[in-house]
């Protein structure tokens, strides 16, 4: 039987594959995992959040009664970004969140993902036993000791943006990002309020497009799966750079003043070398996945930074922070973890501190980003294989290192088996495109040939 959680909590369907009484479940079993790791007689208390699709209304209020069925206090903080939601579990010293959201999913999908005290994601073995307690029978709490329920009223979303604000300077006497015309697409997700109320707090002038959430339009040809119209928009409006979050403003990506999609590795990259300079990088060290550009790879040697690489999703990279207490880490997809200031990716967070690097330095972004070039990159899904033999197979690897070796330094082979389907991903990046699709296209022929079913 397939595994309920997935790289980043339940997620499907809604109404199909995550239903109202998957959410009460949950809720319940959540309540038994981790209200059970409380000190006795402390009564546990929980946030739950939600993005703006339609769907997270009868989620979210289906977890929300799981969990004060079980005997769990719980805040009910409306629609704020998942980034919030865990910054708010340890600002208002809860022993659980929950957010109720599909990210950059279309509108049709939601899910539900769990953060521990202190606003951390789960542990895989958590999260195993949060699914092993779904079902069963509890002896429920009647009378004073069932959960209460109470709805915040925004006092907690204005806290998650003065803790934003503060991360980069602000205060009510100087705010560092005045002078600067920052165009933002909030996806009709999450952050379509704090994210702009954000920028202008710090000093900021705003641009805003797709910030009108009707439960909906969220991900709609919008945010930073859909940048086009961004891209348009700051070059008509002027600005200095416009930058795009998700729906649950996880991610953020961004566009310089000429149109151009600066991505991930690059904020990354920036980032990075600004926290050097700073000397504010522990170990002088960045967290990438196994998919970020060589590009961004050669460019940190040379900045005298060095990279650790993890499995593709966020959670590997803040396991690799946490455990080894490196303080900036990432993906190309624009999810950014700056762990001085937060516990998993956050999209407003990612562009305050994008938008001070370009203040302090002077120099556009399109500059800045030059400086993290990108090598062409080519991914190749071959389909209907064995994807357990891609790392025995002798001759797909004697054919995988021979296209090392034509390589050399300047270009790339990744060979990554999907998690969920017969399938091999060849990615390859080379010094032209031309290359890299040739190379790409050659192994996968042999994974073809090799794998196939």
């Amino acid at each position: 039987m397939a595994r309920l959680f997935g790289t980043d909590g339940v997620r499907g369907l809604a109404n199909r594959d995550v239903t109202v009484e998957l959410a009460l479940d949950l809720g319940s079993a959540a309540a038994h995992v981790l209200g059970s790791r409380t000190v006795p007689g402390h009564r546990p208390k929980a946030v739950v959040g939600r993005d703006p699709r339609a769907s997270g209304e009868f989620l979210s209020a289906a977890v929300s009664a799981g969990l004060a069925a079980s005997g769990v206090d719980v805040v009910d903080l409306g629609v704020v970004p998942t980034p919030a939601l865990a910054y708010l579990v340890s600002a208002m010293h809860a022993d659980l969140g929950v957010m109720v959201s599909a990210s950059h999913n279309a509108m049709p999908d939601n899910g539900i993902k769990f953060f521990a005290r202190g606003g951390l994601k789960l542990d895989d073995s958590v999260e195993d036993e949060i699914e092993a307690a779904l079902g069963n029978g509890w002896e429920r709490p009647i009378g004073a000791e069932v959960g209460r329920m109470r709805v915040d009223t925004g006092i907690a979303a204005e806290q998650y943006v003065e803790h934003l604000t503060a991360s980069i300077g602000t205060t009510p006497d100087h705010r560092p990002l005045e002078g600067l015309r920052i165009a933002v697409d909030a996806a009709n997700g999450a952050a379509s309020q704090v994210g702009p109320d954000a920028l202008r707090a710090a000093g900021a002038d705003v641009v805003v497009i797709n910030a009108s959430p009707d439960g909906r339009n969220i991900n709609e040809k919008a945010g930073s799966t859909h940048p086009e119209q961004l891209q348009a928009v700051v070059v008509a409006a002027e600005a200095d750079f416009g930058v795009a979050f998700d729906g649950d403003a996880d991610r953020c990506l961004a566009v310089d003043h000429g149109g151009v999609l600066v991505d991930g590795d690059q904020i990354l990259g920036i980032l990075a070398k600004s926290m050097k300079d700073d000397e504010r990088l522990p170990g002088d060290t960045l967290v990438v996945t196994v998919m970020s550009n060589l590009g961004l790879l050669l460019a940190m040697k040379d900045a005298g930074i060095s990279t650790v690489q993890t499995g593709v999703g966020d959670r590997y990279v803040l396991e690799e922070m946490r455990a080894h207490g490196y303080g900036l880490g990432g993906e190309q997809s624009g999810h950014i973890i700056l762990a001085e200031h937060a516990t998993t990716g956050d999209g407003v967070l990612t562009a305050l501190h994008l938008a001070a690097r370009i203040q302090a330095t002077g120099q556009r972004l399109a500059d800045l980003a030059t400086e993290i070039p990108r090598l062409p990159q080519t991914l190749v899904n071959v389909k209907g294989v064995d994807k357990a033999r891609a790392s025995t197979d002798e001759d797909l690897l004697a054919a995988v290192a021979s296209a090392e070796s034509l390589l050399g330094e300047t270009g790339r082979v990744l060979l990554r088996p999907s998690g969920t389907e017969p399938v091999v991903r060849v990615m390859v990046e080379a010094a032209t495109q031309t290359q890299a699709e040739g190379v790409a296209e050659t192994l996968a022929a042999v994974v073809r040939e090799r794998l196939g079913l």
